[in-house]
């Protein structure tokens, strides 16, 4: 259960050999998705442009249920690139963990709160960015002292929470995904007694698991269309 995490150091800094190899992985996946989807577009839509252009629309009503259209048609690509690569980034320690003496090298990248939080950290300073870009200094501030200027310190903590749940809470359901199922997969290699009792478990926990990694992703998704709402949309 407790492996070592392949860390490097350069020019003062630590890097984690692992999660450099499941982001790597995870976009290059995401990329060969979008490239054989768009591949050769038909009028008729079939196969993998079928598929990806539900995912299209699947995303599109999420920003409808947030924000106007006109406010939120921008953040479309944000949102399939979002949904596309939590989802693969859930799924890839789902079959294997690849442990290579006491390292672990593959991995769900989502499993590690650097990555969840790195990703949290980026949709609310884009929502920030956003927030500027389509109110102005002089907007985007005002939005800070509604209803009441008083509370201006404490949409200052909103932000910083809304920061740490988004990642967190990503992490900790793959994270503990991870971790039982490791433990079931441990029983499996007990003898025959242990794999006959793991086995089913196991199973059902697989199938749980795909479940939790999609609506991980489409929590994550939802969210960010809703930080991006209050900060673009005229009416917050």
């Amino acid at each position: 259960m407790h492996h070592k995490a392949p860390l490097v150091e350069f020019m003062g800094l630590t890097f984690n050999l692992s999660n450099m190899l499941m982001i790597t992985v995870s976009s290059a996946i995401v990329f060969l998705i979008a490239v054989i989807s768009t591949r050769r577009l038909a009028m008729k839509p079939t196969g993998m442009q079928n598929f990806f252009e539900w995912i299209m629309d699947f995303v599109r009503n999420i920003i409808k249920s947030n924000m106007a259209w006109k406010d939120g048609g921008r953040f479309h690509v944000l949102g399939i690139t979002l949904l596309m690569y939590v989802f693969v980034s859930n799924m890839l320690g789902l079959p294997f963990a690849i442990v290579y003496g006491d390292t672990l090298w593959w991995k769900s990248p989502t499993a590690d709160p650097v990555i969840t939080l790195t990703l949290a950290a980026m949709v609310v300073g884009l929502s920030h960015y956003y927030g500027i870009r389509v109110k102005g200094l002089k907007g985007y501030f005002k939005d800070f002292a509604k209803p009441m200027w008083f509370l201006f310190p404490l949409k200052i903590i909103e932000e910083f929470a809304n920061t740490l749940t988004l990642g967190l809470r990503l992490y900790g359901n793959l994270y503990a995904k991870e971790i039982l199922l490791s433990l079931l997969v441990g029983s499996l290699a007990t003898g025959v007694a242990g794999t006959l009792v793991a086995v089913l478990p196991t199973l059902a926990w697989l199938g749980f698991s795909v479940f939790l990694g999609s609506i991980q992703a489409f929590i994550f998704c939802m969210l960010t269309m809703v930080y991006m709402s209050h900060k673009v949309s005229q009416d917050h």
